[in-house]
């Protein structure tokens, strides 16, 4: 095989195929993953759980996704992409439909936290680098960044058409939807999707040469290796702590009870899930500019910037919320889409500055760190809620760790002269 063989001039390069099955994957686990939170006054009602019970189930769902994310590469290295996601896929599906027969809290627990949280898990960003980086040598970062981009886009298809069947229909609607989507995706992952370019005859995209053979059932053991040396370093904790903050004010509280805190105060939960696709649309805008100001700023200062502008806008959230949609609200939603995910470019870019080539796995660790920051903060806004009768408190105490987030960048120092690596 000749370069020729591999410019994709000719023909469509298959490398796009995979990578639109990809997107589809990723668009399509990020609408179930938001389910749950739309589902929360229903479920109340019906059962009588309370907010922290059901928060609970939510809780379980963020700090696996977490968990499992490290693990997620390893497990493509070793059974394969294809069986990994399809796996996965069905579990979310699994997961999803059980739960129109569930009478009991535990179950829902089990459901929408253990296997949605493990399935979603599975297919976290390691599933994204490792498409990338198998099938394309040009255009490599254009691809991670679009399926990067997936998930924001996911809560924009979903998030408006789950509150409406809910809302109209009931919960479990919205339950069998996502359960028969989850494995209606799965079909073009078993039919398109492939392990490697060079089992189709083909360099990845862009390549002039082979890539050299990659040494299979180290990827295990290499994360829990870096991750010992990490630990050892001041550097990992700050930045595991500040990502941990960003995970407790995104997805464990506002991804989690916006929703039902808008409809506390009388706002539709169908609008309340519309300003919640907003935040996706400029999640997008605002993750592109901010890889864009880490490549020309100072990355601890730009974390800065975005957790004290971040914890400002949850202090004044209280009074912003209404019945009617007020421009103060759109102000706030538009503003919280933009610094959604900004944190994620400049703490990689910390990432990298300390540990070098080990950045990637140190990064899958800061990341299981935030999923497990938005895990506890999912439940004890739930539980707030229950014994206060408002979230508000939940919302000035988010901001207070966006304080505390400020604090954790001051104290990050400039990188030594050299990376620190991670493994001796």
């Amino acid at each position: 095989m000749t370069a020729s063989d591999a410019r994709p001039a000719a023909r469509l390069h298959y490398a796009w195929i995979v990578a639109a099955v990809a997107l589809l994957v990723l668009v399509g686990s990020a609408g179930f993953r938001s389910t749950p939170g739309l589902m929360m006054e229903s479920l109340h009602h019906e059962f009588g759980w309370s907010h922290g019970v059901i928060s609970s189930a939510v809780s379980v769902n963020l700090a696996l996704y977490g968990l499992t994310a490290p693990f997620a590469a390893a497990l493509m290295d070793r059974f394969g992409v294809r069986l990994v996601v399809t796996a996965a896929l069905l579990m979310i599906s699994a997961g999803s439909g059980l739960t129109i027969f569930m009478n009991t809290s535990w179950q829902l627990v089990l459901c929408w936290g253990v296997l949605v949280g493990l399935g979603s898990g599975a297919m976290a960003g390691a599933f994204a680098t490792t498409v990338s980086g198998r099938w394309f040598s040009a255009r490599r970062g254009l691809v991670t960044g679009v399926l990067t981009a997936g998930g924001a886009a996911g809560n924009l298809v979903f998030l408006p058409l789950l509150a409406w069947l809910v809302d109209q229909h009931g919960w479990r609607s919205a339950s069998v939807v996502v359960s028969l989507c989850a494995t209606a995706v799965a079909v073009p992952v078993v039919l398109l999707m492939r392990e490697r370019p060079a089992d189709l005859g083909l360099l990845p995209y862009g390549a002039e040469t082979a890539p050299p053979p990659v040494a299979g059932g180290a990827a295990l053991s290499r994360a829990l290796t870096v991750l010992a040396g990490a630990v050892r370093i001041r550097a990992f904790w700050l930045l595991a702590g500040s990502f941990a903050i960003c995970g407790a004010t995104t997805a464990g509280l506002v991804g989690t009870h916006f929703v039902p805190a808008a409809h506390d105060h009388g706002m539709p939960a169908t609008t309340a899930a519309g300003l919640l696709s907003m935040v996706g649309v400029f999640d997008v805008v605002g993750t592109v500019a901010s890889g864009w100001f880490t490549d020309r700023y100072d990355s601890r200062r730009l974390l800065i910037a975005y957790y004290g502008l971040r914890g400002a806008s949850l202090i004044f959230l209280p009074q912003l919320f209404s019945a009617d949609l007020k421009p103060g609200m759109l102000a706030f939603i538009i503003f919280y889409g933009l610094d959604w995910v900004a944190t994620v470019p400049p703490t990689i870019a910390l990432c990298r500055e300390w540990f070098g080539e080990d950045a990637p796995i140190v990064f899958g660790w800061v990341l299981a760190c935030h999923q497990l920051g938005a895990a506890v903060v999912a439940s004890a806004a739930g539980v707030a809620r229950d014994r206060l009768g408002d979230y508000d408190a939940a919302w000035y105490a988010a901001g207070a760790l966006c304080a505390v987030a400020v604090v954790l960048c001051l104290a990050l120092r400039r990188r030594p002269v050299a990376p620190v690596p991670a493994v001796a």
